[in-house]
């Protein structure tokens, strides 16, 4: 997922526009986009578009519900968790604790509204309690596929600027490791400056960098900007496909580290290298093996 596009839950005209375009997933949100005033509302509209059998065409259907210590909590999952729905981003969890439960209300939810294929968690990690037990909570339940980092949620109460680079550095570093502590993806968030086409994409290095799998978008000519800094490299791709070959030879003749390009090569580095071939095929910038 290097893209994932925000559409306000309020506007069901924008859903199947999003759908159709290039982002990798359309994330609809029934909360900081949704005033208090049209949140029923907001719901309803959702839980009908995905009881209408929306055509995802393999893209990923996530929703965005209020906060678990809002009103609103229960009422979203019963109204959004439908076979349509791929993933729930749930915002503020501040303990594995509280990542169970929802997984919990999830799960009643499904049951509920006949909902086969479980649901997946995308959790948001906003603020300063989460940031310190990003690991626990990635690991509190299995649903849970991914950290996503809130940076405006985290930094705004706490008076750090936004583009801070230290400190947006340090959140994203302890964030993926956290998640590659639990086994799940972590994903960058979003980037208000609409205008600031520069500040997205180095915002956007700077987390593959860091091994994020992708970033939010807020809007649609950001999509584009994530995709591409995403995407791994044509010489990437090629040194990848070197080391995996070399890695056959060498697995044949048993030997455990092996050079390549001039750089040793053992286990961490041939992971890295199959992860880069597998997403290059997914991608369709490799044939399929």
């Amino acid at each position: 997922m290097r893209s994932k596009l925000f559409v306000p839950g309020s506007r069901p005209e924008l859903f199947a526009k999003a759908l159709a375009g290039p982002a990798d997933a359309i994330s609809i949100d029934l909360e900081d986009a949704v005033v208090e005033e049209r949140k029923g509302e907001a719901r309803g509209l959702v839980r009908d578009w995905l009881r209408s059998g929306p055509q995802a065409g393999g893209k990923l259907v996530i929703v965005r519900v209020n906060s678990m210590d809002t009103p609103h909590f229960e009422a979203d999952l019963a109204a959004v968790v439908q076979p349509g729905l791929d993933v729930l981003n749930l915002p503020k969890p501040q303990s594995a604790d509280e990542v169970r439960a929802a997984s919990e209300a999830i799960a009643r939810a499904e049951r509920a509204n006949g909902v086969a294929q479980p649901v997946r968690l995308l959790l948001n990690i906003e603020t300063p309690r989460a940031l310190r037990d990003a690991a626990a909570i990635a690991a509190g339940d299995p649903r849970v596929m991914g950290l996503q980092v809130g940076l405006g949620d985290l930094f705004e109460p706490l008076g750090i600027a936004r583009r801070e680079s230290a400190a947006v550095q340090q959140v994203l570093f302890a964030v993926r490791l956290a998640a590659g502590e639990a086994g799940v993806e972590a994903y960058d968030g979003a980037f208000a400056d609409v205008r600031d086409t520069e500040g997205y994409v180095a915002e956007a290095q700077l987390a593959r960098r860091l091994g994020f799998a992708g970033k939010s978008c807020i809007h649609p000519s950001q999509v584009a900007l994530a995709n591409e800094a995403f995407r791994p490299g044509d010489e990437e791709i090629a040194h990848a496909l070197r080391v995996t070959q070399a890695a056959d030879a060498a697995g044949a003749s048993g030997v455990g580290a092996f050079l390549v390009d001039g750089r040793m090569i053992d286990r961490p580095f041939l992971l890295r290298a199959r992860s880069i071939v597998a997403t290059a095929r997914r991608l369709g910038l490799l044939p399929a093996a």
